[in-house]
């Protein structure tokens, strides 16, 4: 019997929303809040700029202004990137809330339960033994692979650890691609 695998599926992970932020907040105390559809709030004092990340505590409904930049000369910015906090660019909100400075800056970490979905063709449970699945991403979304692997064969993350072979470890957060094989059960 061959050790190599005889069927290949692809997964893929992609981002359904940006991710909730864990930050206290002042008013109700909870430990979250959401960007929403992402808004900037820039302002000007003479020739130098603030520019804020707007986020709405999801309890009270309290805004919070998270800094990107303060007191910045103007021309120290890009003229697409004041164009993207003038238009709330999606994607430059994206991109600065997956930027680790802007999160360490302001204090918060990213909660991405329920923030991404798997596409992928099921494991087939009375196919041919044993199958490699490729997992690729869309987005850098951080999960585990043991909860990952978990959802996508929808099985406990225990019988994963029993019948999974991977590449990387299986308790450790993955954001890029990696492959594993599914073994027989028993």
């Amino acid at each position: 019997m061959s050790s190599q695998p005889h069927i290949v599926l692809p997964w893929t992970v992609r981002r359904t929303r940006l991710p909730l932020l864990s930050l206290r907040c002042v008013d109700c105390g909870t430990r979250s809040f959401t960007t929403g559809e992402g808004r900037f709030r820039v302002n000007a004092n003479g020739k130098l700029l603030d520019v804020w990340l707007l986020a709405r505590c999801v309890s009270c409904d309290r805004t919070s202004k998270l800094t990107l930049h303060e007191r910045v000369p103007v021309r120290c910015l890009e003229a697409d990137a004041l164009r993207g906090y003038r238009d709330n660019d999606p994607g430059l909100v994206a991109a600065t809330l997956l930027d680790p400075l802007f999160a360490h800056r302001n204090r918060l970490g990213l909660d991405w339960a329920g923030a991404w979905r798997l596409y992928g063709p099921p494991i087939p449970l009375d196919g041919v033994w044993p199958v490699r699945v490729e997992v690729g991403f869309d987005d850098p979304v951080p999960v585990r692979a043991d909860r990952l692997i978990a959802a996508g064969l929808g099985v406990s993350r225990r019988e994963v650890g029993r019948r999974v072979k991977c590449e990387v470890s299986l308790r450790r957060s993955v954001s890029s691609g990696f492959s594993f094989t599914v073994l027989a059960a028993g």
